[in-house]
């Protein structure tokens, strides 16, 4: 049985949120399904999953950006516990107004996140 339903989003952080989801939708087609002051979830035609772009005043260039996977789970809390009990590496399990949200990390460090939301 696996802990998450499904992989909710692909997160793509960017200088400019306003700007980069123009050119998503304008250049690559994509359609804009949410927004947030800081962050945008751009959805492709056919469904599928959908990428978030994250603002992220701090990125240099190119190099520094960060992309992971967003895990959906209907039992954010059962996740983070069963997470933490095993070793991982789990961040504080956080809220942003609509989303319940925690990163944790793998054997290498790479940074994966884990949502709930209604």
């Amino acid at each position: 049985m696996s802990l998450f339903e499904k992989i909710d989003t692909i997160c793509l952080q960017v200088y400019d949120v306003e700007q980069s989801s123009e050119w998503y939708q304008d250049v690559v087609g994509l359609k804009e399904v949410y927004k947030d002051r800081t962050y945008r979830i751009l959805s492709v035609e056919n469904g599928g999953t959908p990428i978030t772009i994250e603002e992220n005043k701090e990125l240099i260039d190119s190099r520094h950006h960060t992309v992971y996977p967003i895990f959906f789970t209907k039992d954010i809390t059962k996740a983070f516990t069963h997470l933490k009990e095993n070793g991982v590496t789990v961040g504080s399990l956080k809220r942003d107004g609509t989303n319940y949200f925690f990163d944790f990390f793998d054997l290498d460090h790479n940074k994966l996140q884990v949502c709930y939301w209604k």
